[in-house]
């Protein structure tokens, strides 16, 4: 098979090989995991909670602030994906690999259209912050945060 020479493959290549870059977000949730204190399921042991209500219950939403860190640093990152499609395949074949970022890029630097590279970086600026806007936005309905149990 031509992974990266054809049009209707090439994108799953370098779908796959950005799946190498998972390992900070999980390194991140492995932190969050471990700063989850036993007490919580020592509670939802006594309440009588299975492995799955625990999850449900406990884990997932003391998780949630570092899902939202994560899908942030996500996103930005997913709108600034240039290097594996410039490295592995140009751009192409038949454009199937052409993001708006190398857009961008090649607008600039390959036909040195600075102005207009430059007026489509701040659209791309604005799309990021209002996305970013509209998840913090959200995150009130979703994010819990652990109380200090100071009752102050």
């Amino acid at each position: 098979m031509h992974w990266l020479t054809d049009p209707d493959v090439a994108l799953y290549a370098l779908v796959i090989v950005a799946l190498w870059g998972v390992g900070s977000p999980m390194v991140l949730y492995l932190s969050a995991l471990r700063t989850i204190s036993s007490e919580y399921y020592e509670a939802a042991d006594i309440d009588g909670a299975g492995r799955i209500r625990k999850f449900i219950s406990v884990t997932l939403p003391l998780l949630t602030p570092t899902v939202l860190f994560n899908i942030i640093t996500s996103l930005i990152a997913a709108f600034q994906t240039i290097v594996l499609a410039f490295v592995m395949t140009g751009g192409g074949p038949a454009e199937s690999t052409y993001f708006y970022s190398f857009h961008v890029y090649r607008s600039a630097f390959t036909h040195f259209r600075m102005g207009y590279a430059s007026a489509m970086a701040w659209v791309m600026f604005v799309m990021i912050v209002l996305l970013t806007g509209l998840i913090l936005k959200s995150s009130k309905y979703w994010v819990h945060y652990e109380a200090d149990g100071g009752g102050r």
